[in-house]
């Protein structure tokens, strides 16, 4: 299973872009940073997109890359809470602000949003794939994502604390896990449900406690303008909790 980071924090600017991984190049989690991280032809090798919950950093290229499937007769699935197809239906897919490319055009639309639920799994392209809840401010899933090969990672998506005992139960090679915000910003993460250096130990020590071993894990979601903050501090994290801990960057790509 080969992984790129193509956004790794939750602004954008010249060198940051918003949420968006891409799995063997066929497979993305969440949508922030699609279009403008993939060429054309990438587009239109996507199979699949699973998001995992309705905010604008996390699903805001989808419908530039509705345009591009709309006008090269192609069709996605994309994977979903019914919260969130809700929440893009009612604000992007509306006929407003794009076309409605969950009914466009007629008998095909070029995007077909399929409800999730959490702990029920299902096969996607031959990846096995569980949404499980993730603690945040709006209904959001992570997912657990087996390869054909076996490789697993679970992503988180957007986390506040408490998300460690929901995947107790799962041992991925790999855990990509938002972590927003330096220590200084603990209480806003705990109020806003988003992580800090501070709370990922909390959650890493818990997890470890059931599992008896942490993961690689890889951060994302940073909040660029204080990242070098970040960084130290979660080097601190993995050198208390001898866990190996790496911060996210646009192109990073990870092999399992």
């Amino acid at each position: 299973m080969q992984i790129k980071i193509l956004g790794a924090h939750n602004t954008e600017s010249r060198d940051s872009r918003l949420a968006g991984l891409l799995i063997d190049d066929i497979l993305a989690l969440d949508a922030g940073s699609l279009t403008s991280s993939l060429s054309f032809e990438e587009q239109l090798r996507l199979k699949a997109v699973l998001l995992s919950h309705h905010h604008y950093d996390h699903v805001r290229d989808l419908p530039a890359l509705g345009m591009t499937l709309y006008l090269n007769s192609s069709s996605l699935d994309v994977y979903c809470l019914s919260d969130t197809i809700e929440a893009l239906s009612a604000c992007f897919f509306n006929g407003m602000i794009c076309k409605d490319f969950t009914r466009q055009p007629e008998g095909k639309p070029v995007f077909r949003f399929i409800p999730v639920s959490p702990g029920v799994g299902l096969e996607v392209r031959g990846y096995h794939i569980t949404p499980v809840n993730m603690p945040h401010s709006v209904p959001s899933a992570g997912y657990s994502i087996t390869s054909p090969n076996g490789e697993r990672l679970f992503y988180t998506g957007d986390t506040g604390a408490g998300f460690a005992g929901n995947i107790a139960h799962i041992s991925p090679q790999l855990l990509i896990v938002e972590v927003t915000a330096p220590n200084r910003f603990t209480a806003f993460g705990h109020s806003n449900k988003h992580l800090s250096p501070m709370l990922l130990e909390a959650e890493l020590s818990a997890y470890k406690k059931v599992a008896g071993c942490i993961p690689r894990v890889i951060a994302v979601h940073l909040h660029a303008p204080f990242e070098e903050e970040l960084k130290e501090e979660m080097s601190q994290v993995a050198s208390r909790l001898k866990a190996n801990i790496s911060p996210a960057h646009e192109g990073m790509v990870i092999t399992l």
